[in-house]
């Protein structure tokens, strides 16, 4: 039963381009080539001289640090994150992967498992997505152009992965025919597909005379995309299945070792890049699709068509009912359009394009960001029809792709659950859903949540208890619509954006809401953390898979029973959610957010290619959440990790003791609720009372000062003492790791407040001087560095 559960698996993170991390490219490089120094130093096999010789490259790596300029000068390209997620892709993954599989089965066995029930078709499954080159939201440097050209280029270092592998294959599978019996159906196999591969394929067999299973590696390697071969393979599946074929003829003449240990990892490598690498999601605002569906109703000349934003819900589904079952398009290839319905249309074009010609295994899901009803998901569908990425067959339209909702507000993922039921009832979506799972399984849905702005909108107590119930609720909707729920969960590199540790997020989950499949972001400043060396890239691929697993082999008994303090949890989520709105829009709060913190410096970086803001207004609405908390965390705030928590806490204790005392009495039992708390507890740990004064002192005497510091810190003390009451004593006792964390970084920390402050003083003074603003921008790094997060 456990192996079949674990076949059942499926992990795919997706790395976006995020703009959270700090360093440039060659700064991580450099630290990387520090790490394998050091990690070289500790091995003891060296004579004095060697380890003379490994200490003088560290001095070359370290002096080579310092001499190396910190700061972005200009922001990166999105050419130039997509070669960074192509590194790991290619030099991180395919490295990492065989050995997690190895240590599962050194595992399995150590349990005294059957090894012959964890057969290589009985692995987890692992499969990797990108967003870099198709998230569009807010980022204009994104068109359709860069699309295809991020697919080209990744099918093409997909293909060089597998000719690799195949390459180390066709060196150590050198069996000759005089010591073994090929099998006739090999022989079979050689004349065949020799014939049909044309001269390639003649040239293939004709290499490695007697050694037939080199001949086969051959005949693959010609037929990859590009190569020789007049019948090149279509898709990656049929190459996993000729390696397949490979795999059991070795198996029939008894060298099973070489079948595990060869072949094995290279229909492992097959099946999890394929001839795609990453998938590649289609991201775009409903505001945006709005926009264009309203330039192409102008040119069709329907009234009012151009504020199709504005119509009300009712009168949107009207209209795109009609379009939908319509087989015509809407505008004439001729008409002239506005800029958004260009920009869509030209980018579905080239994901029709794409498909035509490589199949869809490449393209992930068209997400739609700031799903707020469910016209915005139909209108998908509308655009979708008018490029030709949704075709209509027997007079019924299906969409060659997932259109996906990303509930990101709390009072969107509060909506989301009706929202969902509508969409999956809509016949173009149930058809879409039966096409695209097409082997007679139930369909599958994909639904995308959002840590980050959750968070913005509502604190961190009513952002997760949000997202826990919203996932309660739309796993529910599913079932009832016989439609597996897989959620997507977008999580950045902070706990005020839904980072935490791993292995407590997954068990914080709701029961019943993976069931073994898990889709997550990997984003900025994360992916370097977590993927850049070898070890700790196994390291977070294992807990990955460990927690899907554990999730699928879950007793489903347990789904079924709430937990009673839920209730509480709505009235705490609702409570804090009071508390932290009472600051956020309280007259001239941005004001003070602007002054008190570098957010304007932080405008200023070049760290990302995405613009820090959606639109350019001024206002907390249009900022991105990674500036909001990036600037929070700067100056020592933390504030969206930990605010309204106090409050809602304190309420509680008044009304209820015996409730409050229930509550404590579970915290490090019920893991959704311990998860809130701890991850509280350590945001709130990192801020620093008087450097936010420091900080305030930026505002000036204009009142505004007076009027939201002491608020904020008596928030703090507040939920300080809530947490300490909680945890039965002071957080840095209870903590002790954290507590000690903090210690050894404050002496480094301190004075580069100090300087941030001074400068960003001189700087508001003088915005015109670009050497103080360079100089600041290095204070960001550092300050970002001692403290092991960004936005």
């Amino acid at each position: 039963a456990i192996a079949g559960a674990l076949a059942g698996v499926e992990v795919e993170p997706v790395l976006t381009a995020h703009p959270t991390e700090a360093k440039r490219a060659t700064v991580l490089e450099q630290h990387r080539a520090l790490y394998l120094h050091l990690v070289a130093g500790e091995n003891q096999m060296w004579t004095p001289a060697e380890r003379d010789l490994i200490r003088e490259d560290v001095k070359a790596d370290l002096e080579r640090l310092w001499r190396t300029g910190d700061i972005f000068l200009e922001r990166p390209g999105v050419a130039d994150e997509l070669r960074n997620v192509v590194h790991y892709l290619l030099r991180v993954f395919p490295e990492a992967i065989p050995r997690v599989d190895a240590r599962l089965r050194s595992g399995w066995q150590a349990a005294g498992l059957d090894p012959m029930l964890l057969d290589h078709g009985r692995l987890p499954r692992l499969s990797f997505g990108t967003w870099v080159g198709g998230d569009r939201d807010g980022h204009p440097f994104v068109t359709a152009d860069v699309t295809r050209r991020t697919l080209g280029e990744l099918h093409g270092n997909a293909v060089e992965l597998i000719d690799g592998s195949l390459q180390t294959l066709t060196v150590g599978l050198s069996l000759s025919g005089r010591l073994v019996d090929v099998p006739s159906a090999l022989s079979d196999w050689l004349s065949a597909s020799a014939e049909a591969a044309g001269g390639a394929g003649r040239q293939a067999i004709e290499r490695n005379p007697e050694e037939s299973f080199r001949q086969c590696v051959n005949l693959m390697r010609a037929r990859l995309p590009g190569g020789p071969a007049s019948n090149p393979y279509r898709t990656a599946s049929e190459l996993v299945a000729d390696l397949t074929l490979l795999h059991d003829w070795l198996v029939e003449v008894g060298a099973d070792r070489l079948a595990h240990h060869d072949l094995e990892p290279a229909i492992r490598l097959a099946e999890t890049f394929g001839f795609h690498l990453a998938r590649l999601d289609i991201r775009q605002n409903s505001r945006f699709h709005d926009l264009a569906v309203g330039q192409l109703l102008a040119a069709a000349r329907v009234p009012d068509g151009e504020l199709f934003g504005e119509w009300d819900e009712a009168s949107r589904l009207e209209l795109l009912a009609t379009e939908l079952q319509s087989p015509r398009p809407l505008a004439r290839p001729d008409a002239e359009l506005g800029d958004e319905a260009k920009a869509v249309l030209a980018c579905y074009r080239v994901v029709r394009a794409h498909i035509d010609e490589r199949g869809p295994e490449g393209l992930g899901s068209l997400i739609v960001s700031m799903t707020r009803s469910v016209s915005d998901l139909l209108a998908v569908y509308l655009l979708a029809k008018e490029a030709g990425l949704a075709t209509i067959e027997r007079g019924e339209l299906r969409c060659l792709l997932p259109v996906v909702p990303l509930f990101e507000t709390i009072d969107d993922l509060e909506a989301g659950p009706g929202i969902l039921r509508t969409f999956l009832q809509h016949p173009v979506t149930g058809r879409t859903l039966e096409a695209l799972t097409g082997d007679g399984t139930s369909p599958s849905q994909q639904v995308m949540i959002g840590y980050s702005d959750s968070n913005k909108d509502g604190g961190i107590l009513a952002s997760l208890w949000a997202l826990y119930r919203a996932q309660e609720a739309l796993a529910g909707v599913g079932e009832a619509e016989g439609v597996a729920i897989r959620f997507f969960h977008g999580r950045g590199g902070t706990i005020s954006r839904g980072a935490g540790p791993t292995h407590r997020f997954l068990r914080a989950l709701p029961p019943g809401s993976m069931s073994g499949s898990l889709r997550l972001t990997e984003q900025g400043e994360t992916i370097s953390q977590k993927y850049a060396n070898r070890i700790t890239a196994e390291h977070h691929l294992e807990l990955l898979l460990a927690g899907a697993a554990g999730s699928a082999i879950g007793t489903p008994a347990a789904r079924a029973i709430p937990h009673h303090l839920e209730p509480v949890m709505d009235d705490l989520a609702a409570a804090s959610r009071t508390a932290y709105a009472g600051l956020l829009q309280r007259d001239r709060f941005v004001e003070f957010f602007r002054l008190a913190t570098p957010v304007d410096v932080i405008e200023r970086s070049s760290i990302g290619s995405r613009p820090a803001r959606r639109t350019g207004r001024a206002t907390l609405a249009d900022l991105r959440a990674i500036p909001w908390v990036f600037a929070w965390s700067q100056s020592r705030y933390f504030l969206s990790g930990w605010f309204g928590l106090g409050s809602a806490l304190e309420g509680l204790r008044s009304a209820d003791g015996a409730t409050f005392q229930d509550l404590l009495d579970h915290v490090f039992d019920w893991a959704p609720l311990h998860y809130i708390i701890s991850n509280a507890a350590t945001a709130i740990a990192n801020s620093d009372a008087e450097v936010m004064e420091m900080y305030a002192g930026l505002v000036g005497e204009n009142g505004l000062r007076s009027e939201f510091l002491p608020s904020i810190l008596e928030e703090r003390q507040r939920t300080l003492e809530t947490l300490e009451e909680i945890y039965g004593g002071r957080l840095s006792d209870r903590r002790p790791n954290i507590a000690r964390t903090l210690e050894l970084r404050a002496p480094a920390l301190r004075p580069l407040h100090e300087r941030q402050i001074d400068l960003i003083g001189q700087w508001r003074a003088d915005p015109d001087d670009d050497s103080l603003l360079d100089e600041l921008l290095v204070t960001v790094n550092a300050i970002a560095g001692g403290l092991g997060s960004t936005g």
